[in-house]
């Protein structure tokens, strides 16, 4: 990509015709992808990263690429990483799932409240990092202190911005060179989970649907027998191309990588009590984020109850 369109929140990679994929950068603003569509003469923006400073970055580069404002701003589902830069584009049109929007309306006030309340909190926090990684040279730290220094950034100006639309299981986005279907078939890693659907370049952005090469996150909302049902259900369709919520580019491969994933987890959950010793399978032992695997773990056991 161009150097005018560098961001150092996140990489910019041209996936097909007039598709624009944002991977987040590790210690970055952004946490999670995003992206943006030129239909040809109207732009979509896939989420919005979890600071506004990332968000900006996407917003210029993409009005800089379509020479146009964005129409039209989705929000995948809930979770901060993925609509905390909605200020950014509270001029545009920010669409969810109406079960999306409810969630953002009730979750997030208190809990933007609380961060902002605690400010000096963080940044004592950062101090302390600061010192260990002056004495360790972890990459891994400066990664969090980076990351953790732009959520201080943001805080200062961060406001909750709800979507203006919302629809409850799908809508078609008509342009002048290409449409997109945004469409939800329920919840999976989230309460609800969107997706957009580029037809004509077989394109799909998955949200947190989607993880390629590193540790799906489970939590307590996750309904991860639906989340199966509806990787499957996106695996029949005409696609080349699978944008995850976190990490790089994928294919309809990383969509049955993540369904065994979650179908062997399960079966080890079962089978297994002890947490502190459970091992790595050897499928994902170089995936990123292996912490996660043993959190992942320890949520299937309260799913299950078992």
């Amino acid at each position: 990509m161009n150097e005018e369109y560098f961001s150092k929140h996140f990489s910019l990679e041209k996936v097909s015709e007039g598709i624009y994929v944002a991977i987040a950068r590790e210690g970055g603003g952004a946490v999670a992808n995003a992206g943006f569509i030129d239909l040809g003469d109207k732009t979509i923006v896939f989420d919005t990263f979890n600071t506004q400073q990332a968000a900006e970055d996407l917003k210029y580069i993409a009005e800089r690429i379509t020479n146009r404002p964005v129409s039209w701003v989705i929000n995948s589902h809930w979770h901060g990483d993925h609509i905390r830069g909605n200020r950014t584009f509270k001029d545009s049109n920010i669409i969810s799932s109406q079960i999306t929007y409810e969630k953002m309306k009730d979750i997030h006030p208190s809990r933007i409240n609380k961060q902002k309340n605690d400010i000096q909190g963080l940044r004592n926090y950062i101090h302390s990092l600061k010192d260990q990684v002056n004495q360790t040279n972890d990459i891994k730290l400066e990664h969090q202190i980076n990351f953790l220094s732009e959520l201080e950034v943001s805080l200062l100006t961060l406001e909750l911005v709800l979507p203006h639309q919302t629809f409850i299981e799908e809508i078609t986005f008509h342009g002048s060179q290409r449409s997109a279907k945004l469409f939800t078939l329920g919840g999976g890693h989230s309460l609800c989970d969107a997706v957009l659907y580029i037809p004509e370049e077989k394109v799909i952005f998955m949200g947190d649907l989607l993880f390629v090469d590193c540790h799906p996150t489970f939590f307590e909302e996750s309904n991860l027998e639906n989340w199966i049902h509806i990787l499957k259900k996106v695996g029949e369709m005409d696609i080349d191309i699978a944008v995850p919520g976190h990490g790089s580019i994928g294919t309809k491969t990383n969509l049955s990588k993540v369904v065994n994933y979650i179908a062997d987890l399960t079966v080890i959950a079962r089978e297994n009590n002890d947490i502190e010793n459970i091992k790595l399978p050897h499928d994902y032992k170089n995936w990123d984020s292996p912490e996660i695997y043993q959190q992942n773990f320890k949520m299937l056991k309260e799913i299950l109850n078992c």
